[in-house]
C-alpha cells in the first residue's frame, strides 16, 4: 500500500532545501518570510544558499541535505528552493529505505518531478507536483496555495482537481478510467530514458506539462517516450501547459495534440493548470485517481495524507 505523509498543519516546520540550480539569496529570503507569515517555522538546508557553477552544490552534498530533512522529526514539509539543473544527479545518493520509513510532504515541479515520481516508485511514497519555495510570494495567485493546503491537510475524500474558472479541462479522447496518477515535466522524463529511474507507467495516469521548448522540439520529446513504449501500457493521458512555448514550421502545440497524441486512442484530456503555467494545480503523484473525459473531471479517490 502506498505511503502517506503525515497532515501539514499550521505551526509545523518547513525544511528547505536546493536540489539543483542556485537561487538569489534575495529569493530565497521572501520565500521564507512568507512562510513565516503563514504561521509556518523554517530550517534551512546548509546549501540553500550554496552555489557551485550552474548547481548549487555537488550532487552527494545535495542529496546529503535532502536526507537530513527526512530524518529529522521535527519536519513535515519538505520544500525545494527551484528546480533547474541538476535535481537527476542526486538520485544514486538518496536512501530510499529511509525515506519510506520517515515520510514527509514533499512539493515541486519542473526537474522537481523526476524526484517526485522516483519517491514514488522507489520509496512508496504519495509526493506532490506543486509549489516550490520561489512561490511564496504576494504575486503567486492564491488559487496556488489553496490548491496545495487542501490537498496536504485534507483527510476526507473523494475531492476534484479543478482548475481555476475560465480555465476548462479539455476533453480529446473519451474515456474513464482510474489509476495512479504520474508524470510532471516532459524534458526531464526524456531526460531519464535508459536509467534506472525512468518512468514506469503501467496502469498510470500520464501527466505531462512543458516549458520554454518550440513546438519541434516537444514532438521529438513525445516522439521519444513513444519510441520507449511510455504510452502503450499507460490507462490515460493528461497533457497540461505548454507555456511559453513558441510554434516551428507552422505547427502548434495543440497541433501536436491534435496530430501525435489523439491517434494514440488513449483517454485524453488537455488544458491541465500545471507546474510552470500562472495557475498551479497540486496532482498527488501516487495516488488513486479517476479521469473521466466525458464529464472531463480529476477525482482523486482516497486521502493523499494520513493524520
Amino acid at each position: 500500500m502506498v505511503i502517506k505523509p503525515p497532515q501539514l498543519q499550521s505551526g509545523d516546520t518547513v525544511g528547505i532545501v536546493t536540489l539543483g540550480s542556485p537561487l538569489a539569496a534575495s529569493r530565497i529570503a521572501e520565500g521564507i518570510a512568507t512562510l513565516e507569515r503563514m504561521g509556518l517555522k523554517v530550517i534551512v538546508g546548509d546549501h540553500v544558499y550554496g552555489t557551485d557553477g550552474f548547481l548549487a552544490a555537488p550532487p552527494r552534498e545535495m542529496a546529503a541535505d535532502l536526507m537530513k530533512m527526512f530524518v529529522n522529526p521535527e519536519v513535515k514539509w519538505i520544500l525545494p528552493t527551484r528546480g533547474g539543473v541538476g535535481v537527476a544527479s542526486i538520485l544514486p545518493f538518496l536512501d530510499f529505505p529511509t525515506i519510506s520509513q520517515n515520510p514527509k510532504i514533499i512539493s515541486g515541479y519542473s526537474d522537481l518531478t523526476v524526484l517526485l515520481n522516483v519517491f514514488y516508485e522507489y520509496a512508496n511514497l504519495i509526493t506532490f507536483q506543486s509549489l516550490l519555495l520561489i512561490d511564496f510570494n504576494p504575486r503567486t495567485p492564491v488559487y496556488n496555495f489553496n490548491q496545495f493546503f487542501h490537498a496536504t491537510s485534507t483527510l476526507t475524500a473523494p475531492w476534484e482537481i479543478q482548475n481555476p474558472p475560465g480555465m476548462p479541462l479539455e476533453s480529446k479522447v473519451p474515456g474513464n478510467v482510474t489509476g495512479p496518477i504520474i508524470g510532471g515535466n516532459l524534458t526531464s522524463y526524456v531526460g531519464a530514458l535508459g536509467t534506472p529511474f525512468e518512468l514506469n507507467t503501467e496502469g498510470k495516469i500520464l501527466v505531462l506539462e512543458e516549458t520554454h521548448e518550440p513546438i519541434n522540439t516537444v514532438y521529438r520529446y513525445l516522439n521519444h517516450l513513444l519510441l520507449a513504449k511510455k504510452f502503450d501500457d499507460c490507462a490515460g493521458i493528461i497533457i497540461g501547459e505548454c507555456t511559453n512555448c513558441i510554434p516551428a514550421y507552422g505547427k502548434t502545440f495543440e497541433d501536436v495534440v491534435t496530430e501525435f497524441l489523439v491517434p494514440l486512442g488513449k483517454p485524453l484530456m488537455t488544458n491541465l493548470a500545471t507546474a510552470h503555467g500562472t495557475y498551479k494545480a497540486t496532482i498527488p503523484i501516487g495516488a488513486q485517481v479517476q479521469m473521466n473525459t466525458f464529464n472531463r473531471t480529476l477525482t482523486v479517490m482516497e486521502p493523499v495524507v494520513s493524520p
